[in-house]
């Protein structure tokens, strides 16, 4: 126990680079995003090269795999918060490297089949919903508290090393061993990320909840703190409005890039690339802005910052070169303010909501944003028939800008550092 209390002691006077409980999880993690870059497009090249899929089972596929938060996220909430939440990340990374281990050896037996995509993107989607609401609650407890907005910048880092060279290292494995053969990367990256977190020394303090509810109010008891805190209120009511408005963009993005600005797919990669370029530079910079600006200041900046250079989306025009690098001015800083809001906001969820509660609330906030983005897409392609695809761009853009009303007129704008969770209502306990 003296030696635990040692490494404390050393991680506070030297940062999290001298905390070896949070570098074994940050490199668990960071092998386990490049990791599941490789199988995000490994996966779907499997059905098409292998199997021959056509674009209704790939979209199929695509829909089982969303699912899972829908279906399970306020459930995988209860759970991090009735049991220690490192047994659920380390078997959730066992499961799922079980379950794309499979692939591979079916493949490899000619036994592979849609039927087993389908369900290994079900099952793992399953596990990943469990795996990351565990994960975002698990922080708090590792790291000391000045050491959070750190933790979820490094944190962020990795995901966005992995969006840079995800991509292309997936191209080159497929190219020599085949899309099955690369998704056992991703397998084995898991059992990295199982073990890396079964080697943390650090106690997890044992779970103390609430007093037992009936089922249905224990599930929605994050969905009820939130909307009943003056702080997480406005964040979910900013998110869930803005993730609607993105649903506009994504289905558009690469339609109206090569159709409407005429920009070769290639040129158009090199663009979508400088995006994960922007979103390493905003984790770089996440927790240094913050501190230099404040909380408030931080996360209006990075909504104007944001609203600006999305705004390019709509206003590029001209010849294919100038067109080109709107969007590539976009994605750079665009993505980099994104990150930077990301980053402050999950640190300061994780800072105000109680340790008993912090998995329903994190599953709340998951449902609130990735629940409506689909929303959004159904509604964009009834919108961009009837105003085409620029007038519709314009339109998310006009939605996200508005969606900052949210924060101003809270008392977010208020915060400089990061709140104590003293003061919080009881009725949103």
């Amino acid at each position: 126990m003296d030696c635990i209390t040692n490494v404390e002691a050393k991680s506070r006077s030297g940062g999290l680079w001298r905390h070896p409980d949070f570098l074994k999880l940050w490199t668990g993690q960071t092998i386990s995003e490049l990791g599941s870059r490789i199988t995000r497009e490994g996966l779907p090249l499997t059905a098409v090269l292998v199997l021959g899929a056509q674009p209704s089972q790939m979209g199929f596929m695509t829909a089982v795999g969303a699912a899972a938060t829908l279906l399970f996220g306020l459930l995988a909430g209860v759970w991090a918060d009735r049991i220690r939440r490192r047994p659920i990340m380390i078997a959730a990374d066992l499961a799922r490297a079980a379950l794309l281990a499979s692939i591979p050896i079916a493949a490899f037996a000619h036994r592979l089949s849609m039927a087993q995509l389908y369900a290994v993107t079900g099952l793992a989607g399953f596990c990943t919903v469990f795996f990351d609401v565990a994960y975002q609650s698990y922080l708090p407890s590792l790291v000391e508290r000045e050491n959070l907005l750190d933790g979820n910048s490094k944190l962020a880092q990795s995901s966005s090393i992995a969006e840079i060279a995800g991509p292309s290292l997936t191209g080159v494995l497929v190219q020599l061993i085949t899309a099955p053969i690369a998704i056992l990367f991703d397998a084995l990256s898991f059992l990295v990320s199982a073990l890396s977190v079964w080697l943390i020394r650090k106690p997890e303090p044992k779970c103390d909840p609430a007093p037992s509810q009936h089922p249905a109010h224990d599930t929605v008891a994050g969905l009820r703190f939130i909307f009943r805190h003056p702080i997480l209120r406005p964040l979910a009511c900013f998110s869930a409005t803005t993730f609607f408005s993105f649903g506009f963009i994504g289905p558009l993005y690469v339609l109206y890039a090569i159709r409407e600005l005429h920009i070769p797919p290639a040129a158009l990669g090199v663009a979508i690339a400088l995006g994960g370029v922007g979103s390493l530079l905003g984790a770089t910079l996440a927790s240094r802005i913050a501190r230099a600006l404040g909380l408030a200041r931080t996360f209006i900046g990075a909504i104007l910052v944001m609203v600006v250079f999305y705004s390019l989306i709509p206003l590029a025009h001209g010849p294919m070169a100038l067109a080109l690098s709107f969007l590539m001015v976009q994605q750079l800083f665009g993505d980099s303010a994104i990150t930077i809001f990301n980053v402050n906001e999950r640190t300061l969820r994780q800072s105000v909501a109680p340790d008993h509660v912090l998995g329903r609330v994190n599953a709340a906030m998951q449902l609130l944003t990735l629940g409506v983005y689909p929303l959004g897409a159904l509604a964009c392609g009834f919108v961009a028939q009837a105003l085409g695809m620029r007038r519709t761009l314009g339109l998310a853009m006009t939605g996200i800008a508005l969606s900052g009303i949210w924060l101003i007129a809270s008392p977010i704008r208020r915060l400089r550092d990061l709140p104590a969770r003293d003061g919080i209502p009881s009725s949103a306990l």
